[in-house]
């Protein structure tokens, strides 16, 4: 089709992307809508929109974010040629500098259509990330953590709670829990989400606990603006941060709401946290052809 250069949201700039394929993917509960931005040549300036029209459950294809792979012929000074370049959005249609799972899901895309091989490295927001792409598994390397505090006392939900974080590529807040089951995860997640310590951008919010040698992890997810079944850079803030309260040693094992697992390995030693990666599965769900109806309803807004 050809290029949608301006940009504009209106029912005809949306419509005009009837005919647009898709591949819905999933990674450990997240799902993602992926377009190949070789064949469909979005504009960056629709993509937003786009996002929030796709993404909306029961009106549209449904899922947590859209991500929109293009080539890229820029050459990293220390990892090297870069294969491609994510655009990842939200389901409100927001920009995310980095999402693990979404990660993990257009590594093994980009694979499957020929824009990398199974060692690759793709540019983010946060910064190049590499990954291994294997039968069952998909491995990214994520970028240095930062932004690390600890015993924050915030007000949430009339008690008084203690908050850990640090940055995965977006920033996570880390609340230890007694009972991970009876968390209020909806309503104390957006409490802190929300904040005002943490605004203007907010935060992403993960509620652990450690049991029978591996960590348990419920996240609210800024952009989703709910809980997920999964966070891929949430597991491994959760993770990071086990490591550094001295509950549990690298390699880590993260379940997360969905049931299922991810493996988060990192080096740490008196110079801090190195080679994060994070390790689990990414699901080809199946292939589609957007038609007008998938626009529909944000049209009529």
């Amino acid at each position: 089709m050809d290029d949608i250069a301006t940009g504009m949201t209106d029912p005809a700039a949306l419509a005009a992307l009837a005919g647009v394929e898709f591949c819905k993917m999933t990674g450990t509960g997240n799902d993602f809508i992926l377009i190949d931005n070789r064949r469909a040549r979005l504009a960056p300036a629709l993509m937003p929109a786009l996002a929030k029209a796709l993404c909306c459950r029961r009106r549209s294809v449904g899922a947590d974010g859209l991500i929109v792979l293009s080539p890229s012929q820029r050459v990293d000074a220390a990892l090297g040629k870069i294969d491609f370049r994510w655009d990842f959005f939200n389901a409100d249609g927001s920009s995310a500098e980095m999402c693990g799972n979404g990660g993990r899901c257009a590594a093994r895309f980009a694979v499957s259509i020929g824009l990398a091989g199974p060692e690759l490295i793709f540019d983010t927001l946060a910064g190049p990330i590499r990954a291994w792409v294997g039968r069952q598994t998909v491995t990214l390397e994520l970028t240095p953590p930062t932004g690390w505090y600890d015993d924050l006392r915030l007000e949430i939900g009339g008690r008084t709670m203690t908050i850990h974080g640090v940055n995965t590529g977006v920033p996570h807040a880390v609340v230890p829990v007694d009972d991970l089951s009876s968390a209020d995860v909806k309503n104390w997640g957006r409490e802190i989400r929300f904040h005002r310590h943490f605004a203007p951008a907010g935060t992403n919010v993960n509620f652990i606990a450690a049991r029978h040698g591996r960590l348990e992890v419920r996240t609210y997810e800024r952009g989703v603006e709910d809980e997920t079944l999964a966070c891929g850079t949430g597991a491994v803030a959760s993770a990071l941060m086990a490591g550094r309260l001295g509950w549990l040693k690298s390699p880590i094992t993260v379940a997360v709401r969905s049931g299922e697992k991810l493996t988060i390995h990192f080096s740490q030693d008196e110079s801090g946290v190195r080679q994060v990666r994070l390790e689990g599965a990414a699901d080809h769900v199946y292939d589609g052809v957007l038609g007008a109806g998938a626009f529909a309803w944000l049209a009529n807004q």
